[in-house]
């Protein structure tokens, strides 16, 4: 073979490679650039619904959800009867001792910071994350919200919510509990914008 057409077939080899170069930087160059990835999902509905694949059930098998209060709401029967509405089972069943927090203030607390914790911890071991190896780090917790009125009903009933007026119903502590229960040192961001709460965080944390 002569020089001229060895150096046609190396020049031809190197384009080759050159062309699958460029290709794998343009790959690397739009994945730095993807501006989210969902990596993990949680979630509590009616229905019985605590996974995602449960609420894809749900709605692929056109399951209505609605029904009569759980029992173990402690609800007087005679003056629900013929009540309906969504409503989430085991409420009674969030593992205080698990995030640190005593049994008064569990019960003190607003149940959607206890929701808020455990789907938090359950969607990071669904993204095969260990939340633990996530201590100290500078993960950030962006939670849409709105307005709550748990404090105002346990207040005047349940002798638990004295001394945790401050956290235990106020729905803007719902970042930071999450951050000070998993040791993040993100920032911790809770938005109130009504409907469109979810929309925000989600769009701030992005």
């Amino acid at each position: 073979m002569s020089a001229d057409n060895k150096l046609r077939d190396y020049l031809k080899k190197v384009t080759v490679d050159l062309g699958r170069t460029r290709e794998r930087l343009r790959e690397v160059e739009q994945a730095r650039r993807e501006p989210i990835a969902i990596v993990g999902m949680s979630c509590r509905f009616p229905g019985g619904v605590r996974s995602p694949e449960d609420l894809w059930r749900l709605v692929a098998d056109e399951v209505d959800a609605i029904a009569e209060p759980p029992g173990e709401r402690g609800w007087a029967p005679d003056r629900i009867a013929g009540f309906l509405g969504g409503f989430l089972g085991d409420a009674s069943g969030f593992d205080a001792g698990f995030f640190g927090i005593s049994p008064r203030e569990a019960l003190a607390m607003d149940p959607q910071q206890r929701l808020l914790l455990e789907t938090a911890w359950e969607v990071l071991e669904r993204a095969g994350v260990d939340p633990v190896s996530l201590r100290g780090s500078e993960t950030g917790v962006f939670a849409g919200t709105n307005g709550q009125d748990y404090g105002k009903r346990a207040a005047g009933g349940v002798a638990a919510f004295q001394g945790f007026g401050s956290t235990a119903a106020n729905g803007a502590v719902l970042s930071g509990r999450v951050s000070y229960s998993l040791g993040f040192q993100g920032p911790a961001v809770t938005v109130d914008t009504a409907c469109s709460s979810s929309l925000v965080a989600l769009h701030l944390a992005v």
